[in-house]
């Protein structure tokens, strides 16, 4: 069955399925069984796109975030939804061409300011900081 959703309700459910698997070790297949069987969700297409593709390409945007951090931080001391928001936006940057990067930065901060207390500022920062280079 397909399943249409709205692009930003696509990328807020593909967000929260890269955040689960940020503290599950399972594959992607087992964690999207998991979240349809416990939540009933129908995943959508966009949205599972985005979960294997960042999960695909996790070092290489791991490894950008990483080195558009300030001096004396980690990946490890971000918050895992700054990591989820981060690796998702990056990747909608780097290897979605329809989407314009403009829009996966506002769309990133969108969602900090949701499932966030205030990350919303360094999302956008570290986000601003890549895409002037």
């Amino acid at each position: 069955m397909e399943n249409k959703l709205s692009r930003f309700k696509a990328r807020e459910q593909g967000f929260i399925l890269i955040f689960e698997k940020l503290f599950n070790d399972e594959p992607v297949e087992e964690i999207i069984s998991n979240a349809e069987e416990s939540r009933e969700l129908v995943v959508d297409d966009y949205a599972l796109e985005l979960v294997n593709g960042v999960e695909r390409e996790k070092e290489t945007l791991d490894a950008l975030i990483e080195s558009h951090l300030k001096k004396g931080w980690t990946l490890r001391r971000i918050s895992k939804t700054s990591h989820a928001l981060l690796r998702l936006a990056l990747y909608e940057i780097k290897f979605v061409d329809e989407v314009p990067d403009s829009v996966a930065v506002n769309e990133a901060v969108e969602l900090a300011k949701k499932y966030t207390v205030d990350d919303s500022k360094f999302i956008n920062g570290v986000l601003g900081a890549i895409m002037r280079e």
